[in-house]
């Protein structure tokens, strides 16, 4: 084995013996009787182990030592599960020098006593990935979601069950240098909505002005919710690879993306790629300074502005389109009008979501005024 986690008891009231190690021990390593692998933090594993000590009548010496292994000694925890009542925990000590800790119990009678102990391993993580396959018409998608288990702790694990926060528990053997993949979930027939987005902070307003052609990014978007298949738990980040059914018994490959962690209640996107069956135009057909004070040199030290944005959309498309068009007006600002609603994201963003017509085209104009830029 690559390492070694090892008991000794020692009961005080019989002997001691010397041996070569630095510390007396009597050496009576018992097996583990269960272990389970908690993965529900991505940044800590937690490790419980179940063993069964023979305790003598007094007080035993309980040692908890690791060579080859990374332990964090200040979460190690010991937790009397046969006789709760009855066995104590009278100290525990820390020997210098050394990858180990004793506790001191006390047993009224000699008893075969079950134990669980707890502990951070390091090296030992997990990764959580999706597979999502769309329908030919991009309206469902199939998600599988996986398990990625990889120990490079030192520690072999003959047989552990392994939890995350949600999905079935795993019974596997893990051993060090091993990664196994679990599948975590499936859910079938998740309703989607294809959904094409314009951000004027990253896009280029003209595309005639850009040499090649300017893509949309489009995403399919799904609620965590009961609706969609979901809503018992939250959604663990993890890269997911998108794939779509061709209609003839194959999938094409569209991508990857990272499914941030989602709510319980909330909507998660996957980017697909970009598209250029639409094409947006956006200009500033007025921009103007008004309400302009200036200090005692004649400098302008103070005004208003008053500004008319006009967007052009044209869908190429055969098919509908779903639309969000991304604007951001700096400081303070108020909208005389426009053309179209809009949803405030926070105090500089604004989207106007639109449901364009195959073959169509759309203008959006508002006119807003920025106040007291200086």
């Amino acid at each position: 084995m690559k390492r070694m986690l090892g008991f000794t008891v020692i009961a005080s009231i019989l002997f001691f013996v010397n041996v070569s190690h630095c510390r007396t021990k009597l050496v009576a390593l018992p097996e583990r009787a269960d272990t389970v692998i908690r993965l529900d933090n991505p940044n800590s594993t937690l490790v419980e182990e179940e063993r069964v000590l023979t305790l003598q009548k007094g007080t035993n010496q309980v040692d908890f030592s690791w060579t080859g292994v990374s332990i964090d000694p200040d979460s190690i925890c010991i937790k009397i599960l046969t006789h709760p009542k009855e066995v104590n925990i009278i100290s525990v000590s820390y020997p210098p020098g050394e990858n180990a800790l004793v506790w001191q119990i006390y047993s009224p009678q000699p008893y075969e006593e079950r134990i669980r102990i707890s502990y951070l391993l390091k090296n030992i993580d997990r990764l959580i990935t999706y597979k999502a396959i769309a329908n030919k018409e991009e309206t469902k998608i199939d998600l599988q979601s996986f398990l990625v288990l990889r120990n490079f702790s030192g520690e072999d694990f003959s047989q552990a069950k392994i939890l995350l926060d949600y999905g079935e528990t795993f019974e596997k053997q893990v051993l060090h240098e091993e990664t196994r993949q679990m599948l975590l979930l499936t859910r079938q027939n998740v309703p989607i909505e294809k959904r094409f987005t314009f951000d004027a902070m990253v896009l280029p307003w003209d595309p005639e002005k850009v040499q090649g052609n300017v893509g949309i990014p489009v995403t399919y978007v799904a609620k965590n919710d009961k609706k969609s298949g979901f809503g018992e738990f939250a959604l663990w980040n993890g890269k997911a690879r998108i794939f779509q059914d061709d209609g003839h018994n194959s999938t094409i490959f569209l991508g990857e993306d990272n499914l941030n962690f989602t709510p319980v209640g909330d909507k998660f996107s996957l980017y697909t790629g970009d598209s250029r069956d639409i094409v947006i135009t956006q200009r500033k057909m007025k921009d103007i300074k008004i309400n302009v004070k200036k200090n005692n040199l004649g400098s302008i030290v103070l005004y208003d502005t008053d500004e008319i944005m006009k967007i052009e959309i044209e869908n190429f498309k055969d098919a509908p389109a779903n639309l969000t068009i991304v604007e951001n007006i700096l400081g303070q600002w108020d909208m005389e009008e426009t053309s179209h609603q809009y949803e405030k994201e926070d105090a500089n963003i604004l989207k106007f979501n639109l449901n364009l017509a195959p073959k169509a085209k759309q203008t959006i104009i508002y006119h807003y005024h920025r106040r007291n830029v200086r």
